[in-house]
């Protein structure tokens, strides 16, 4: 009897986009929230799922977020789900880059100000 197999990473897009305050550069705007998972296939059939992780990345900075596993679950479930920063938990990777608010240029996380146009991120 022959199986076939395989341990993968994914990742899924929420179409939702919800309306929150950037706790990194203060502007109001949309936010994306997606889903990280490791997947178990069955002859390329997923079949479990597992270490779900829910994250936001805003639209106006480019900065990421890890989102609340409770509100998480609400999105992918389709629900209408009011975010705020007490929901959010800033994510860093070690090398992450986000957008200024001002000139668009991207911005290395370990700088206060951007090297481009001045501003204080």
């Amino acid at each position: 009897m022959f199986f076939m197999m395989g341990i993968t990473p994914g990742t899924k897009k929420f179409e939702q986009l919800v309306q929150i305050i950037c706790p990194n550069c203060g502007n109001a705007g949309k936010a994306v929230v997606y889903m990280t998972y490791m997947c178990l296939s069955l002859f390329f059939i997923p079949v479990f799922k597992w270490n779900k992780q829910y994250y936001v990345e805003m639209q106006c900075c480019g900065s990421v977020y890890t989102l609340n596993e409770e509100k998480g679950k609400a999105v992918a479930r389709g629900e209408d789900v009011v975010i705020t920063s007490d929901d959010l938990t800033p994510y860093s990777n070690g090398n992450y880059i986000r957008k200024c608010p001002n000139c668009g240029s991207t911005v290395d996380s370990n700088f206060d100000y951007c090297p481009h146009c001045g501003r204080k991120l």
